[in-house]
């Protein structure tokens, strides 16, 4: 049995795999359609969330299986002080398989060490988010053709931007791929990313203060929103939250094969103005993040695909 904490637990090889098996899938949702018939799903959502949690839940009944969970944790025996541990115990009882999001670093890691059943980190606190990674990749192999020999634009919240941090960490693993950090002072990548992970890599990158000078040598721009969840005044967040914002203007300098993702919600990082633009391929990445999660479930729990 298999959980998935980090973008790390697959190797490269099995992430290409995945993400042939997520296109085939968008190819052929039909021969998919009763692959997980009989199979449940336990969404266990200690923190609110749309895209995420519905996108599970959509990938395991286009796979024929149901749902059961809770989307916050008022409305789970949290509230009465029942552990992590003991809750996906239950939760062994009731599902197949679990896809829970926590504040706490490490919440999913503590539930797949006495979980029964596979254990999906869907988000932890400002760590990991590797479904997000995983949609992200396919987005950028679909759109680009390929997922090496590339300059990557990370812009925002790189601090505490979970997705930011679970991207680089998977992209690392490709060649030729070439990052540019785009972010106040403030709000730059931790040194943990820096240092253990671009620099022990030998990953070519520079950070920048302004969006209008990364974007004209950018493949993709990966938009990201400043996060008033994890700030600990609003003073501080006030500050910072509108710090960039990529309108017309700005994509004019873009390249004309250059796409911009972002993991969403957004706030008014991206103005509307944009959402027509080609380039714009968020709402995109959010059909791929049903795909991705398609191919994680029948991946997890073993369904032979023919």
């Amino acid at each position: 049995m298999r959980h998935l904490m980090s973008p790390l637990d697959f190797t490269v090889e099995e992430l290409d795999h995945l993400m042939d098996l997520a296109s085939d899938i968008e190819k052929n949702p039909k021969k998919y359609a009763h692959m997980c018939d009989g199979k449940k799903i336990a969404t266990l959502f200690y923190e609110p969330s749309t895209r995420t949690r519905l996108s599970f839940e959509t990938a395991m009944i286009n796979l024929g299986g149901s749902v059961i969970g809770f989307a916050s944790e008022d409305s789970s025996s949290a509230s009465k002080g029942e552990s992590v541990s003991d809750t996906i115990r239950v939760i062994s009882c009731f599902a197949d398989i679990c896809a829970m999001r926590h504040p706490k670093e490490g919440a999913p890691l503590v539930a797949s060490t006495v979980s029964k059943i596979p254990v999906i980190n869907a988000g932890d606190g400002g760590h990991q988010h590797p479904t997000q990674t995983l949609t992200d990749l396919l987005t950028i192999r679909s759109m680009k053709g390929r997922l090496s020999d590339m300059t990557i634009g990370l812009c925002g919240d790189l601090k505490f931007g979970r997705t930011v941090h679970s991207l680089i960490s998977a992209l690392v693993r490709y060649t030729g791929i070439k990052f540019v950090l785009i972010s106040p002072e403030e709000l730059q990548i931790p040194d943990y990313i820096r240092d253990d992970v671009l620099r022990a890599n030998h990953i070519e990158f520079e950070e920048v203060s302004r969006l209008e000078e990364a974007i004209p040598k950018l493949d993709i721009l990966y938009m990201t929103r400043v996060q008033k969840e994890r700030f600990f005044n609003e003073e501080d967040y006030v500050r910072m939250k509108d710090f960039y914002i990529l309108d017309k203007a700005k994509l004019k300098l873009a390249k004309e094969d250059m796409y911009v993702l972002h993991p969403l919600p957004r706030v008014n990082e991206i103005s509307v103005e944009v959402d027509n633009d080609p380039r714009a391929a968020y709402f995109n990445q959010v059909q791929y993040g049903v795909y991705a999660r398609m191919a994680l479930i029948l991946t997890l729990l073993e369904v032979k695909v023919c």
